[in-house]
């Protein structure tokens, strides 16, 4: 599916590119659907791009919340096998989890991010998924 394919059906809009950028090996987007409140935004990710591994922390409460929109994506927490991500999957992420997701290697991909309320949040970044794992998906 091309960009323009895509972009008709990823209804929440792709968005800026990512500011946190640096955390990503190729390029996604952000389109922030909250502005109070619990914190929603639709990420993008063109073709093969992936977050690095990372951790949601926080002293109390929160996590992650992906919910799927459009393309077709991977998820996976350290130690466990990646989970194919299709529009209308849900992946609830707890804190403290080493994990990672992105768009697969032919397939644009959305999700929004849904930041669980929680006290002293905070992301852990950490080591990127290098191309030898992530292209034996």
């Amino acid at each position: 599916m091309n960009e323009e394919e895509f972009s008709k059906i990823n209804v929440f809009g792709k968005g800026e590119p990512n500011r946190l950028g640096q955390y990503f090996i190729g390029n996604s987007f952000l389109n922030p659907l909250t502005d109070k409140g619990v914190a929603m935004v639709n990420v993008t990710f063109e073709p093969g791009c992936r977050n690095n591994w990372h951790i949601h922390h926080a002293k109390s409460g929160g996590g992650q919340i992906l919910i799927c929109t459009a393309g077709s994506g991977w998820f996976q927490e350290e130690g466990k096998e990646p989970i194919s991500l299709e529009p209308g999957k849900v992946i609830s992420i707890p804190t403290d989890v080493k994990h990672w997701h992105g768009a697969k290697k032919d397939s644009w991909f959305s999700h929004i991010s849904v930041e669980v309320p929680g006290e002293e949040i905070w992301h852990e970044w950490l080591e990127p998924v290098v191309d030898e794992v992530y292209n034996e998906l």
